[in-house]
């Protein structure tokens, strides 16, 4: 790949955003994945819902919902877009002591939101993290990563089952 392949640099190498204004407003989705593993004890309080903090998955629920709707701003070159639809799923994984989030995010519009998608699952896990880091400060985010996008001139990808 050289960086004439990379959209986010002009002709002469400087960084700048991308020009969307021509393409088709269609509609779009993307839905990216990760997971954060801890101690035993530690998914247990989580499980529980006796986390000093409160509602751990609640809360990250709720914070994986604005970092998606946030992510024009976090981004340098990511546009902002008006998102129709942000869901964020937490699963407990009691057999590896994880906690694994999957976002999906909607629009309608000129660019794809699987910057949406990965940025909220990144602050949902470390949202987790936060909320835990008191009893374990050796909890690990891993696998963060895309697994689906829809719409747009690429059409529709799935990532490959090896990753």
């Amino acid at each position: 790949m050289t960086q004439a392949n990379l959209t986010h640099f002009d002709s002469a190498g400087q960084a700048h955003m991308v020009d969307v204004g021509g393409k088709n407003e269609t509609a779009r989705s993307a839905r990216a994945a990760g997971s954060i593993f801890m101690k035993p004890e530690t998914l247990a309080l989580i499980r529980d819902g006796s986390a000093k903090k409160g509602d751990v998955l609640g809360i990250a629920r709720i914070a994986a919902i604005q970092a998606a709707k946030r992510t024009g701003e976090l981004i340098p070159l990511c546009h902002p877009i008006a998102l129709t639809r942000v869901a964020a799923e937490f699963t407990i994984d009691e057999a590896k002591h994880a906690v694994h989030c999957q976002v999906t995010a909607e629009c309608f519009g000129r660019t794809g939101v699987e910057m949406e998608a990965l940025t909220a699952v990144s602050l949902g896990l470390l949202t987790i993290y936060d909320m835990c880091k008191a009893v374990d400060r050796g909890m690990r985010i891993d696998n963060v990563r895309l697994v689906e996008k829809q719409g747009g001139k690429s059409g529709h990808w799935t990532a490959p089952a090896t990753i």
